[in-house]
């Protein structure tokens, strides 16, 4: 019935921008309302991921492309919501449960790929703190959100830390890297990281067999039962092995409602508007994408493609990883 792909259709049909809510276009100025079957398809937009250099090295990134084959931004051109009405998120998967390599969408790179952190010339891993193993989570962030570093958060008192607002999955599924699941939002906590406001928004993927049954904060301890304590625990500590202090947490590690992680969010994703418009400072943050209509920073696929073209090419080879990382360490709180 819709041979063609998205983007020609949108092009076809004059429509200028899709709106928040997933059945409604403006075209020319005014509100059209479209096919059932075409909101559903905009809603279930499909990503690929395209591996560039070897994994365990600098070189190593993850692009992604959508559904027509163009290299897009996943901080930018994936929709935060993946079904507005009913509160329905995509996220960006960057470390999948287990794993200790701290992987993270790269705000200073053109497309923004996921790669490795690396700090002092090193590449990160976050340690094993006993008896964690690596990330106890399915960790990513929430496309078009952002915390700005300027704006004083008025729940915690601090300023945001420059990233893209960061995502706890806790479904039975390891995830894989660069995947985008749809998730529903539970609650969150909020990490007072060296000062800055760090917030974790706990979410489920929608396909998960608890999905129906968790729709509140409170329904984590019961069908999860240790998990938010093991949460608390597992940031409070994981820093202490590379010689830093304890973490805080605001609220005294108390974890919100999915009301409250829902407005704030909301309040993420304004800040990005702001962002991704050069209505704000950027602070270096490459803000390059194929997608959002009267952005400045829009380029076209033709550009975006050749950014991809010069990433360097996929290696079959991992590099070795130092024993180092698979050291259990145990640490005591105060």
């Amino acid at each position: 019935m819709f041979p063609m792909k998205l983007s020609h259709m949108l092009r076809y049909y004059g429509f200028l921008r899709l709106v928040t809510s997933p059945s409604r276009v403006v075209a020319a100025g005014r509100e059209v309302r479209v096919f059932g079957a075409f909101a559903k398809l905009c809603r279930n937009m499909s990503y690929t991921t395209v591996e560039r250099g070897a994994l365990n090295s600098t070189d190593y990134r993850v692009y992604f492309k959508n559904d027509t084959d163009i290299p897009i931004s996943p901080m930018h051109d994936i929709p935060l919501y993946a079904d507005k009405e009913n509160k329905i998120l995509n996220m960006v998967v960057e470390i999948p449960r287990w794993t200790n390599a701290k992987m993270e969408i790269s705000l200073k790179e053109a497309l923004n790929p996921i790669k490795q952190d690396v700090k002092k010339g090193k590449l990160r891993y976050v340690a094993n703190c006993f008896p964690h193993h690596g990330y106890i989570w399915n960790y990513g962030a929430l496309p078009q959100t952002w915390e700005n570093p300027d704006v004083l958060d008025e729940a915690t008192g601090c300023k945001g830390d420059n990233d893209p607002i960061d995502c706890l999955e806790i479904g039975y599924k390891v995830a894989k890297r660069g995947e985008i699941l749809k998730v529903k939002v539970l609650g969150t906590v909020a990490l007072i990281d060296e000062g800055e406001t760090d917030w974790k928004i706990i979410v489920i993927d929608i396909n998960d067999p608890l999905a129906d049954q968790m729709n509140d904060v409170n329904d984590i301890e019961k069908h999860c039962p240790g998990l938010l304590k093991a949460t608390i625990e597992w940031f409070k500590i994981y820093k202490i092995p590379d010689g830093k202090p304890e973490n805080q947490f605001a609220f005294n590690g108390e974890a919100k409602s999915r009301e409250f992680a829902l407005s704030i969010v909301d309040e993420v994703h304004e800040h990005w508007q702001h962002l991704i418009q050069q209505e704000t400072d950027s602070g270096g943050i490459i803000c390059s994408n194929v997608t959002v209509e009267d952005s400045p920073y829009k380029i076209t696929a033709e550009a975006a493609e050749e950014i991809l073209e010069k990433a360097p090419k996929a290696e079959l080879e991992l590099q070795s990883v130092e024993s180092i990382v698979d050291k259990w360490h145990y640490v005591h709180l105060k």
